[in-house]
């Protein structure tokens, strides 16, 4: 039996600790990975759980949505990962729409989750996020803007499912000369 409980404060704890750290504004896209099989201490794809996909999402939205953070969940290799967005946040950023419908072993009850949770869901195929949550090894890496950033928190699980966090930062650029923090006056430290 799992803690449904235990799984929402797992959840809230380790995305309020990734949050802290990315530095996140009003408008930046989150993506989230989730294997409900994996939280149950089964196989990715083998046992997937529409409450426990319902409980994850849920916590996420209430703590994203009042940010003004969107939030995008990734479906599972039969559906190529595809993302499940807001319609208007697909108009916002320039996403081209594709047709799938999640399904319980093709999308995941993230995806389901999140179909019964957002205002007009549609999926989308890629997506360049600030930051994300990856529960279950679901390898979010590809949704993620460049140069991403490993984020430790003191959540590696949740429920029996191993949890990583990604931020993003811009990339460095430049020669020897080139600075990474604006000092108008162009002062010696």
């Amino acid at each position: 039996m799992v803690d449904l409980e235990r799984i929402k404060q797992q959840t809230k704890q380790g995305l309020t600790e990734l949050l802290d750290q990315a530095k996140l504004e009003t408008g930046d896209l989150f993506v989230l990975g989730l294997s409900t099989s994996e939280v149950q201490g089964q196989t990715i794809g083998q046992d997937s759980s529409i409450e426990i996909g319902r409980t994850i999402v849920k916590t996420i939205i209430s703590i994203l949505k009042p940010l003004g953070i969107h939030l995008a969940v990734q479906g599972c290799q039969h559906i190529n990962r595809a993302l499940v967005v807001e319609k208007e946040v697909a108009r916002q950023y320039g996403l081209e729409q594709v047709m799938v419908y999640p399904q319980i072993h093709a999308g995941g009850a993230g995806q389901i989750a999140a179909f019964e949770n957002f205002k007009e869901p549609i999926e989308v195929e890629h997506i360049q996020a600030a930051a994300g949550m990856d529960i279950g090894d679901t390898f979010i890496g590809m949704q993620v803007r460049f140069v991403q950033v490993p984020v430790r928190t003191s959540v590696g699980t949740i429920g029996q499912a191993h949890t990583t966090y990604l931020r993003s930062r811009p990339k460095y650029i430049g020669g020897p000369r080139a600075k990474y923090t604006w000092d108008p006056f162009n002062r010696k430290s």
